[in-house]
């Protein structure tokens, strides 16, 4: 009896072991990403460009992808320790140099400050920054051909046999690598090298797709569209002097004498554009050509407890969110002191991202910090209005909620995104070289008392929320698209492997024309000799 009580409790233990077993063994299983992961390296761009990236990059860690993110030692964004992502920190260049940068901020508010009008102002930004461009690209390539000739290290590249390559274009360091490395090529793009990604892939009709800058729409008069074409060819020279500049010969050097640059980033697989149709105009498109706009905006979550008790503090009167993204923190005192004095006649309590000076005329109810949760607030149902430079990803967040704007634009393209809203009638922007304390309150309190605003923001944001997959869900379906199928050159047009003269069919033109000429003269030739023929026969009858 004891031998057969034995023999159960050893039974029974020996279940008990086998089922533990069977538990670690589908615990590891499950830890082991599935055989569809793949190896992604990400070539991002700093500072702003790297908070939309870094969200990509979260949502294919957590759909089991192996990531490998180039770091620039210098970053000041992308950290070398990540969990969902390891880090190669290389000397590239992956952001605008900082001098360089922080003069051309200053320099931008000047412009501001002394030309009243707004298009002055932005030619002469545009100037500033085409100026300082040509340092950032020539560092750009001079780091990459360092990159390339390193043998180890591009040696390591190829044996860690990547699936793809996600880069942005606006620095042109990624496309040559993915290329050099022969990976599929995935941007994650809103701008290429000075141009709007859309112009750079698909057919863009200057008489109808307004120039990046410009501020008209898709119906432009006719002097319009003289203005239009001058500043396209403004950008195309400054284009060209950076392209062939500096990458010309160095696409010449590792890619081929007849290979240009623009054919580069023309064959991308697949195009991530950080942008849609509630902010766009309508326009040509290309098959691989993936809208994403407002990929990172998300419902909001639960505010840290003490900006939450702050928010109830406002009562029935709301909120306003103040901040100039990631890389303005501060304004010229002056400027600065006006905003406070503005802020401080409001019922609303207002939270201001500001780093700089306290201002004098700061108001109770108004609350500085370093830094907020701008997705947060902007969701929080108290928030009355947002106050913003224009940025992309602050634009789009406050499409998402449903917010209206008042805009403060500094460069680069903000003044573009908030003439695009404004015109939807859900923005009011202010030129702040022409600030002062009075009309920036009287701007504050239409956009909050006329309900026109929140309205035409809100009915945008229902357009932009009715969409049958979510913006991320989509990006997140064509990168692991292209990792499957090796690229997608199926979408592909080839239109990026023909001259500019087979491009617009100049040289059939020209052909047709030329037979047209002959045929027409082949005629005129034929009709004067039958004419002479006939002149000539009655003339002899006649003798």
């Amino acid at each position: 009896m004891l031998n057969v009580v034995v023999r159960l409790t050893f039974t029974r233990f020996t279940l008990k072991m086998m089922q533990l077993r069977l538990v670690i063994l589908a615990a590891l299983l499950c830890s082991i990403p599935s055989s569809d992961a793949g190896k992604v390296l990400v070539f991002p761009v700093d500072e702003s460009h790297w908070i939309n990236m870094k969200v990509l990059v979260q949502e294919l860690y957590s759909r089991g992808h192996n990531i490998t993110v180039i770091r620039p030692k210098n970053s000041r964004y992308i950290q070398a320790e990540a969990d969902h992502y390891q880090s190669i920190t290389l000397d590239v260049v992956a952001g605008f140099i900082l001098d360089d940068f922080i003069n051309f901020s200053a320099t931008v508010l000047q412009h501001r400050r002394h030309f009243h009008s707004s298009i002055l102002s932005y030619i002469r930004a545009l100037e500033t920054f085409l100026a300082m461009l040509p340092y950032t690209h020539k560092a750009v390539v001079e780091k990459m051909q360092e990159l390339f000739e390193d043998a180890n290290l591009m040696q390591l590249f190829q044996e860690a046999k990547y699936d793809v390559v996600l880069t942005d274009p606006f620095l042109g360091g990624g496309v040559l690598l993915a290329h050099r490395l022969g990976l599929p090529l995935i941007l994650n793009v809103r701008w290429t090298i000075l141009e709007d990604a859309l112009q750079t892939i698909a057919p863009s009709p200057i008489s109808y797709v307004p120039t990046p800058g410009s501020e008209m729409t898709d119906k432009m008069t006719f002097w319009e569209r003289v203005a239009n074409v001058i500043m396209f060819l403004r950008i195309l020279y400054g284009q060209h002097i950076i392209k062939d500049g500096y990458y010309g010969p160095f696409v010449h050097r590792y890619f081929g004498p007849d290979v240009h640059y623009d054919q580069l980033v023309q064959a991308a697989d697949i195009w991530l554009m950080r942008t849609d149709f509630t902010f766009e105009y309508p326009r040509p498109t290309m098959p691989n050509v993936v809208y994403m706009g407002g990929f990172q905006c998300m419902p909001s979550k639960p505010l840290p407890q003490h900006l939450e008790d702050f928010v109830q503090s406002s009562a029935e009167h709301g909120v306003i969110i103040m901040t100039l993204g990631t890389l303005v923190g501060t304004l010229p005192d002056d400027i600065a002191e006006r905003v406070a004095a503005a802020f401080a006649q409001l019922p609303q309590k207002v939270i201001w991202r500001h780093t700089g000076k306290r201002p004098s005329t700061l108001g109770n109810n108004t609350l500085l910090l370093d830094w907020l949760p701008q997705n947060d607030l902007l969701g929080h149902p108290k928030t009355r209005l947002f106050v913003a430079h224009g940025g992309t990803n602050g634009v789009q967040e406050a499409i998402y909620h449903g917010v209206p704007i008042v805009g403060l634009p500094l460069m680069f393209d903000q003044d573009d995104n908030l003439f695009r809203i404004r015109v939807r009638g859900a923005a009011k922007v202010m030129d702040i070289g022409t600030l002062t304390m009075e009309n920036f309150l009287d701007a504050l309190r239409e956009v909050l008392h006329e309900p026109s605003y929140r309205k035409n923001m809100q009915e945008l944001s229902r357009l932009h929320r009715d969409q049958p997959m979510k913006p991320l869900d989509q990006a997140m379906f064509w990168i692991e698209f292209v990792m499957r199928h090796k690229g997608a050159a199926h979408l592909k047009t080839k239109s990026y492997k023909m001259s500019w003269i087979q491009y617009h069919s100049i040289d059939v033109i020209a052909l047709l024309l030329f037979l047209v000429i002959m045929m027409s003269l082949t005629f005129l030739l034929t009709v004067k000799w039958l004419w002479f023929k006939i002149f000539s026969v009655r003339k002899d009858k006649r003798e």
